[in-house]
């Protein structure tokens, strides 16, 4: 008799606790190895390939494509071992206790994803029954949804089927006080999202009114949202939900502020130089980008003004300085703005660095970044004079205490030699973390990085 497995979508790391659907790689009745990869998300990091680990013969699929799932929810299901008598599956049962550790042990795989493993799955029972054969495509929402923690049923759970799966968004709904029936979903089909929950609050404290908050499970009062009223012109134009990677970067530059208390200096500098110097190399057969170049005069600073390379552990009240340095780049893409990180720059010359710097880039232009790619940075160059601008006070990359702002090299009006000269000039600026060291440092880090850059032997007397 085969047994039938659930696959739930992973945690896919940093936090992340939802995912989009992008493109189903298998359909109802496939077969599928250990390890092959079922489905592609997006996240609010990068597009991923998940990987289910049992073997055996899809049954079922949860989810369209463009719907976001949250983590934990169920995936796929498979058919596992031999197939079971007859056309019908009768009580098939689904355990993920003995039994299914057993299977998981024989047919499936280890660790996919972080924090994922088959070896340790939550002990939860399922049983289709024969009045309720097992789904062949993604279900509908159940009339009437029993909760999880055996609360009783909300109005909007009792009264008729909702076009809306995500339990995250019906809790949404409920501690709000918002009737899910009046809602028009924008998803696949109708299908209520999260957006349009919060769409919905947003609007409803513009336009003044007050909705009935569902009965709290506990004697205390259930906060309300907080919502910042916009006038009526303002609130009747188009509205972005802050979600994906938008979402994620208005998370993380939002959260920098709060922490962080940030302090900018920043210098001019005479990049004629360090242009020749490039010029130079390139005519030599090897193309060097100036981001490499930046990247390696960070490196020797960062060796020389280590306070820098750290990150402030607020609940030990413990500055971190690391060892190692993991190099950020801030980049642009069709998604938004992502930060590739460059392995252990620290231990790469120019040349190993360029490289890394092109195979990122590549991977952030196609998408195809993975979430290892964009995390663990510990220090950020932000290369913002691609855009055209001289300079800017760029926000920390948190956890990490500084970033290197580069803005635009242009030809200026110099005093070069005590001679009134056209150099080419570039703003440097840095943004440090008061908490890890005082301007001194701060200072002293961005005046050797000029150095390098009016003059690059310097760099060459460190090596």
């Amino acid at each position: 008799m085969a047994q039938v497995l659930e696959f739930k979508l992973p945690d896919l790391g940093e936090g992340l606790t939802e995912a989009e659907i992008v493109r189903w790689l298998v359909e109802v009745g496939d077969v599928v190895a250990v390890d092959q990869p079922v489905v592609e998300v997006e996240t609010a990091k990068a597009m991923v390939e998940v990987p289910c680990p049992y073997g055996g013969v899809v049954t079922a699929r949860f989810g369209e494509e463009g719907m976001e799932l949250p983590v934990g929810a169920p995936l796929i299901t498979v058919a596992v071992g031999a197939p079971a008598s007859g056309s019908s599956m009768e009580a098939v049962e689904v355990t993920d206790t003995q039994g299914a550790k057993a299977a998981a042990s024989s047919q499936g795989s280890g660790n996919v994803l972080v924090g994922y493993g088959t070896s340790e799955a939550p002990a939860r029972r399922r049983r289709v029954r024969p009045d309720r054969p097992a789904p062949t495509s993604a279900p509908q929402a159940p009339a009437v949804a029993e909760p999880r923690d055996g609360r009783a049923r909300t109005a909007e759970q009792a009264d008729g089927p909702l076009a809306v799966i995500s339990p995250l968004v019906r809790r949404l709904a409920r501690e709000n006080g918002l009737d899910l029936r009046e809602l028009t979903g924008s998803g696949p089909d109708g299908l209520i999202l999260r957006a349009d929950v919060e769409y919905a609050l947003r609007a409803a404290a513009v336009q003044g009114r007050t909705t009935t908050a569902a009965p709290a499970p506990h004697p205390r009062v259930a906060a309300q949202p907080t919502v910042t009223t916009a006038p009526a012109a303002v609130s009747a134009g188009t509205r972005v939900p802050l979600k994906g990677v938008r979402g994620a970067v208005a998370d993380k530059l939002s959260r920098s502020r709060r922490e962080i208390p940030d302090a900018t200096c920043w210098v001019d500098a005479d990049a004629t130089e360090l242009m020749r110097a490039r010029t130079a190399m390139n005519a030599a057969g090897t193309k060097i980008s100036l981001l490499a170049l930046l990247a390696r005069i960070c490196t020797a600073a960062l060796a020389r003004f280590p306070e820098l390379n750290s990150f402030v552990d607020q609940e030990a009240r413990e500055i971190v300085r690391l060892d190692h340095v993991h190099l950020g780049f801030a980049a642009q893409t069709e998604r938004g703005l992502v930060v590739p990180v460059v392995r252990d720059a620290h231990a790469r010359d120019t040349e190993g660095l360029n490289a890394e710097f092109a195979r990122l880039t590549e991977s952030a232009r196609t998408g195809t970044l993975t979430p290892g790619d964009l995390t663990g940075g510990t220090f950020t160059l932000n290369n913002y004079g691609v855009f055209g601008v001289d300079g800017s006070t760029p926000i920390i990359n948190h956890p990490e205490a500084a970033m290197l702002g580069v803005g635009r090299i242009i030809p200026k009006p110099w005093v070069h030699e005590g001679q009134l000269a056209v150099r080419q000039v570039v703003q440097l600026s840095l943004t440090f973390d008061h908490r890890v060291c005082d301007g001194g440092t701060a200072g002293g880090f961005l005046r050797y990085v000029a150095d390098c850059v009016e003059q690059p032997a310097v760099l060459l007397r460190t090596l």
